[in-house]
């Protein structure tokens, strides 16, 4: 049986494998992740939109051209009369209560605002890839562990199994054995699963294909590195993407306030062009005629709204009030974010000293199971000893990965909500 298991084990193997780091997990997701191809979409919009012409800077130009036949049937003779004609106009808002320039800045907000948009998306695909790259590896070290524990207790079916072929070990013990190994492959089975779809959740956010298996090349480690809390507040309150956003989005409520503002003030409009008519008029007993037309015409028009109701007003009272709301929600935020970046921390700082508690317990574990293995084969402990040793051990070295990552997933979170997501990756060269 034994050597099914391997079979089992070594059909990964058989697969043309390719490195992975997560350095090229992360520059695939940049260039292909479905989120951020979609957000870029949105930001090129935004950027085509931030133009002069949007925001009503440049004049309108537009030709009409017209051609009439009409035909009048009269007792001193018919006549038929043929016009054709063209208009050149051109329409230009030389001033408008500087509202053009205002939605001309908010253009710029918006385009400043996708580009955040588009920074964030990328900030929370990059914390996603990474702690989907350690979650690969996290069940890939699980897997490990389960494999061993499995080959463990087969170890021990196949001696419970020759004792009871010499009659020096009863059936009874003999089916705990048996039943000990079923339940550990089963556990090495369904973790297996687990280790396909961390891989398969993986390379949905690099946005590729799955053509063959990719091995893992970064180590399962963490530096567990120290953070100054002050520090990190700093840098959450001006680095965080949310928030910078926010202020942004402050800035476009500032500008419709002032917007509205500009209703109050006059416009002036300049209209321009130049017409041209060729009239043909031929009766039926004689030579047609032609004429031609042309005239040019300029206009200016000023226009001052004096009272329109009370709307004007009441627009700048409801900008007024979104503006303030806009700075409520800002100070709300800051709050928010600092209450979470406190929490975060301490998670932190406790998730380092369960690491440390995970590790000396797993060495002792470790210790006691080579121990007890011994003693099993001496007969000095029966099997159901050996199995809860051998549980302790499963449990210690799971719970020792399990605290690796929740350190790993508490770092990337602080340096989320800081900002500094995409500044660790370029420094560190990820």
């Amino acid at each position: 049986m034994r050597h099914f298991i391997f079979l089992i084990l070594s059909i990964g193997s058989m697969v043309a494998a390719q490195d992975l780091s997560l350095a090229d997990a992360i520059n695939l997701a940049l260039e292909n992740n479905y989120d951020i191809r979609l957000q870029r979409a949105d930001q090129r919009i935004a950027e085509v939109n931030n133009a002069w012409g949007n925001a009503g800077r440049f004049p309108t130009l537009g030709i009409d051209l017209s051609a009439t036949d009409r035909w009048n049937y009269e007792q001193t003779g018919d006549s038929e009369q043929r016009t054709l004609a063209g208009t050149v106009s051109m329409n230009w808002l030389l001033f408008d209560g500087f509202a053009i320039s205002i939605r001309k800045s908010r253009l710029d907000d918006l385009e400043e605002l996708s580009n955040g948009n588009t920074t964030l998306i990328i900030e929370n695909t990059l914390q996603s890839v990474i702690l989907s790259y350690y979650n690969a590896l996290l069940q890939q070290e699980k897997l490990e562990v389960l494999r061993q524990v499995m080959e463990l207790s087969q170890d021990r079916y196949d001696h419970e199994q020759q004792r009871h072929e010499l009659g020096a070990q009863t059936q009874y013990e003999l089916l705990q054995a048996q039943n000990a190994f079923l339940e550990d492959k089963g556990r090495f089975l369904q973790q297996r699963q687990n280790t396909r779809n961390a891989r398969r959740e993986l390379t949905y956010l690099m946005g590729i294909q799955e053509p063959s298996q990719f091995r893992l090349t970064k180590a399962f480690e963490t530096d567990s590195r120290t953070f100054d809390l002050d520090a990190l507040k700093q840098r959450m309150l001006s680095s965080n993407r949310n928030l910078k956003n926010q202020y942004i989005t402050q800035s476009l409520l500032e500008r419709q306030k002032a917007l509205a503002k500009s209703e109050w003030l006059p416009s002036l409009n300049l209209r321009a062009g130049y017409e041209k008519a060729q009239n043909q008029l031929s009766y039926a007993t004689g030579d047609p005629t032609t004429f031609d037309r042309g005239n040019a015409f300029a206009s200016l028009t000023l226009s001052w709204t004096i009272f329109n109701g009370g709307n004007r007003r009441r627009a700048i009272d409801i900008a007024e009030i979104d503006r303030r709301a806009g700075q409520i929600s800002i100070e709300s935020m800051k709050h928010s974010l600092s209450n979470r970046l406190i929490d975060l921390y301490e998670t932190h700082r406790v998730r380092k000293e369960l690491l440390q508690v995970a590790i000396e317990s797993l060495e002792a574990a470790e210790l006691n199971l080579q121990i007890s293995e011994e003693k099993f084969r001496n007969g000095a402990i029966n099997s159901f000893n050996f199995r809860d040793v051998q549980l302790v051990f499963l449990n210690a070295a799971v719970s020792r990965l399990d605290a690796i990552y929740d350190l790993i997933e508490a770092e990337q979170a602080l340096l989320k909500i800081t900002g500094g997501i995409i500044r660790e990756m370029t420094e560190s060269g990820e």
